[in-house]
């Protein structure tokens, strides 16, 4: 079993309960909110409580749509461009992450800022401008049009390649193969990916590798979670968004790894109840994007069919927490100074 993240505390081996229960929930854990999820939306809720509303947010905060809802009801106006901003408005940057270029639109019309880029995200936007400077070809390997892919690359676009499908192997033209590197987006499959990795230095064996793991700990834990215990179950459900890369990944992966079946919901009332038929063990787990309170509610509904025992099963205890975006943390201080 693969382990968990650095800076994760393991839990020992997962245990499963051999109950006779006739109808059973696996819940697995590590499951929902990641850290930096968290701290993205706590910067818009912050932002609202010291700027009040309209705060201004470039596209989703975090691929949720209850999330999304519920933020919109308070004030939040969600746009697809900066352009679309008020000049002088204050706009938050969304967990993805954004290009320089966006950078530089929002201080050209004057925006406030507030930038909830994943720290992880983060991350591989410092490992682009790394190896763009040291004239490296940079392979990385993501979804076309996801918007964490468009913001990474558009650190370098002259020196990035996307490697989203196997046919994309075959396309990528590079300089000196001496001179090469795969990196990637952070929400993808492990084993996928590594596939593509795999694929890519047949063509060039000198490929180099990223200096630390791209794929986030809180993408592969929740990876690992559901592989220990989706051979023990005829359905997974997996609450998350469509438009949320990990979420669609852990159905894959549950698929994979050996569930009968597997589904992504945004809540339990898109549940088809043709799926529970013949159906003794029903897994769940929720993308990294997930509020908890949804995973609650679809307890209660499976409850309310007769799969009344949950088990957890955990593979790994998070402790991660992320600081809140540098600029919250300044006008919070100066507020209290205030007050």
């Amino acid at each position: 079993m693969t382990s968990a993240s650095p800076g994760i505390e393991p839990a020992g081996r997962p245990t499963i309960s051999s109950s006779s229960a006739a109808k059973r929930v696996l819940l697995a854990k590590p499951r929902g909110y990641c850290a930096g999820v968290d701290r993205a939306v706590v910067a818009v809720e912050k932002a609202l409580e010291l700027y009040g509303p309209p705060v201004y947010v470039r596209k989703e905060i975090v691929h949720n749509r209850h999330v999304v809802d519920t933020l919109r009801e308070r004030g939040v106006i969600f746009v697809d461009e900066t352009s679309e901003v008020p000049e002088g408005a204050l706009v938050v940057f969304s967990a993805h992450g954004v290009s320089p270029a966006v950078h530089e639109e929002a201080a050209e019309r004057n925006l406030r800022t507030i930038d909830a880029t994943c720290p992880l995200v983060t991350k591989v936007h410092k490992e682009v401008n790394r190896f763009a400077k040291d004239d490296y070809d940079i392979l990385l390997i993501g979804h076309e049009g996801h918007e964490e892919v468009e913001g990474t690359a558009g650190e370098a676009p002259d020196k990035v390649q996307l490697v989203d499908q196997a046919e994309d192997v075959a396309k990528v033209a590079v300089r000196d193969p001496s001179k090469v590197i795969w990196l990637s987006q952070t929400t993808l499959s492990v084993d996928e990916t590594m596939e593509r990795v795999d694929q890519l230095r047949e063509r060039f064996p000198q490929l180099s590798d990223p200096p630390s793991d791209d794929i986030c700990y809180a993408t592969t834990n929740r990876q690992v979670a559901v592989k220990a215990m989706a051979a023990e179950c005829d359905l997974v459900l997996v609450v998350g968004s469509t438009n949320s890369s990990n979420s669609k990944r852990l159905v894959e992966v549950a698929l994979k790894a050996g569930a009968r079946a597997s589904y992504l919901i945004d809540f339990a009332t898109e549940v088809d109840e043709s799926w529970l038929d013949g159906v003794s063990t029903v897994g769940v787990t929720s993308g990294a994007s997930v509020p908890d309170v949804l995973v609650m509610d679809l307890l209660t509904w499976l409850a309310e069919r007769g799969y009344g025992q949950v088990d957890e099963v955990t593979t790994a205890n998070e402790k991660i927490a992320f600081a809140l975006p540098q600029e919250l943390r300044k006008a919070a201080k100066a507020d209290s100074g205030r007050s």
